[in-house]
């Protein structure tokens, strides 16, 4: 999943070394690519994502246990994150009281261990498109969190405030129609696929999953597992007030949930058979997404928020949507429908609507910022100016 996931400190490159001081839009050479390498990572970051949905999906359509997936896929992701952890944070940590623990430890289950195990049984009852397209509604979701915690505020009588509005209610018909309608498949994609052996031993599981209330409880889940990683992103945000160490909280939170998602494993399969990882699309999904996904893409994130900001990053979103339908009809063989097209368009839409509003309350807010400094400094120089004019003439005040 993606979304605002925590940095990780220590990357840092200063592109405007590069830049022509003379005219800001030439790069001198042989270093002009560099201002390319934000959009060439955040396209990679999305990709990556679109690899993890397919993978996932065809774990799952191969035969393997959601809940079994989700403790591996968390204990890859802890045991390559602490090694960077120790060398790099572990001893300039603050220290952990046991009621930010106890904090640590609710946000983990629910906003990790929880949402994941949702998002995995949602993913076997519906497709990877869906799962790319719904997570395009994460910044509203997050947004919407954040306005009912009155950590945002929507002000309707002004263009951005409208903007967000139009976005929420653009996400809200997205999921409608993503639940609700399927319309005629498109097939473009679906003559041919390279994985005709998987597709016809997963026949029946397809059929299954793409039955009327397998959909609508899939779609159901997968909002509820968004949500879920909504909330998350915005309490954690009072958590690192208390704890500031974003890596340490970061790998903590992978340790706590691998045991977290351990326990609900073995409490749904108890079959020795059905924890053995083998040389296959088992082992490859679940080291994927633990390592690639968890690892990379965190300092990769943190690279492009640090250079372009949060809004770059999540203007990319889409590009995971584009690459996974793709690639899951050519490789998976799932069918593209027309409601599925077009929820995923108005899902786009709503990220768009809600991040321009988002970045235009914050232009308004910056340019507030500059004039309130300039008139206190002007105010300063006045008070200065009739400062020193009074004790120039002590005679008049009297």
């Amino acid at each position: 999943m993606n979304g605002y996931t925590p940095m990780i400190p220590g990357v840092s490159i200063n592109t405007s070394l590069f830049i022509n001081k003379n005219n800001p839009t030439h790069f001198t050479h042989p270093h002009h690519m560099e201002h390319n390498k934000p959009l060439a990572a955040a396209i990679l970051i999305q990709t990556i994502y679109a690899a993890m949905f397919l993978l996932s999906k065809a774990a799952f359509d191969g035969g393997m246990n959601n809940f079994i997936f989700t403790f591996y896929r968390q204990a890859f992701a802890t045991i390559s994150l602490s090694p960077i952890t120790f060398f790099f944070k572990w001893k300039t940590a603050p220290p952990l009281t046991f009621f930010t623990f106890c904090k640590i430890f609710l946000l983990s289950f629910f906003g990790i261990a929880v949402s994941l195990n949702l998002y995995g049984i949602a993913l076997v009852y519906t497709s990877a498109t869906l799962a790319a397209a719904t997570t395009n509604c994460l910044p509203v979701i997050t947004f919407f969190v954040a306005l009912l915690l009155r950590l945002e505020v929507l002000r309707l009588k002004s263009i951005a405030g409208i903007a967000k509005l139009a976005g929420i209610v653009l996400c809200v018909g997205g999921v409608g129609v993503l639940a609700f309608y399927k319309g005629p498949q498109l097939k473009w994609f679906n003559n041919h696929h390279l994985f005709s052996a998987h597709n016809a031993a997963t026949h029946a599981h397809s059929a299954t999953a793409s039955s009327t209330s397998s959909w609508l409880k899939g779609c159901f889940l997968m909002l509820s597992s968004n949500t879920l990683w909504g909330i998350w992103i915005v309490l954690q945000t009072f958590v690192l007030k208390s704890y500031p160490s974003k890596l340490v909280l970061t790998n903590l939170q992978c340790l706590l949930s691998s045991f977290q998602t351990f326990a609900i494993a073995i409490a749904m399969e108890r079959d020795p058979k059905e924890w053995k990882l083998g040389w296959d699309v088992r082992l490859l999904s679940v080291a994927y997404c633990g390592v690639v996904v968890t690892a990379v893409t965190y300092c990769l994130q943190a690279w492009i928020i640090e250079k372009k900001g949060p809004v770059f990053l999540a203007m990319s979103t889409p590009f995971s949507l584009v690459i996974t339908t793709v690639c899951s009809a050519i490789l998976l063989g799932d069918s593209i429908t027309l409601g599925s097209g077009l929820g995923g368009i108005l899902l786009v839409g709503g990220l768009y609507f809600v991040l321009w509003g988002k970045s235009k309350e914050q232009k308004i807010s910056e340019g507030l910022k500059e004039g309130g400094k300039e008139c206190s400094m002007q105010q300063h120089k006045e008070n200065t100016k009739l400062g020193d004019e009074n004790s120039a003439s002590p005679i008049e005040n009297v």
